[in-house]
């Protein structure tokens, strides 16, 4: 089964070379793999993220992959040492279609408590939202 065996996350870049830079130097994955078109990344055990050259890139403004970590905020002030700019959010939507489902998602210093998980988002060259979490 399809469960029982790692699975590897594959983003777009428009720009191959600057999103190799973002994640190897910036962002500090082990790079494993490469060729004239893509770049695979180690991240945790047995995760790989692949970077792929398009003409188009991601045209999805969700987030697109997310690391799951122990402490959000360490790991927040380790890629702003790096130069990695950490978003701000203050901002409300209606979740359902009644209006009884308002979601609100505040950053404190780049962090968010999203209820489950506390938060923070990154985005590659490529125009990749990375999602960084904390569950409690």
């Amino acid at each position: 089964m399809l469960g029982d065996h790692p699975m590897d996350v594959l983003l777009l870049a428009t720009d191959l070379e600057a999103s190799r830079d973002f994640y190897a130097n910036k962002l500090g994955l082990e790079i494993v793999f490469e060729t004239d078109y893509a770049v695979w990344f180690r991240s945790g055990n047995e995760c790989r993220l692949a970077i792929g050259a398009s003409t188009t890139g991601t045209a999805d403004e969700q987030d697109q992959a997310t690391w799951r970590v122990e402490d959000v905020r360490a790991e927040v002030e380790q890629l702003r040492s790096r130069g990695v700019e950490i978003l701000e959010y203050d901002m409300s939507w209606n979740r359902a279609a009644d209006g009884d489902d308002i979601v609100r998602i505040k950053t404190e210093d780049g962090v968010a408590d999203v209820g489950h998980a506390y938060a923070a988002w990154i985005v590659d060259p490529g125009g990749n939202s990375l999602s960084i979490l904390q569950f409690k």
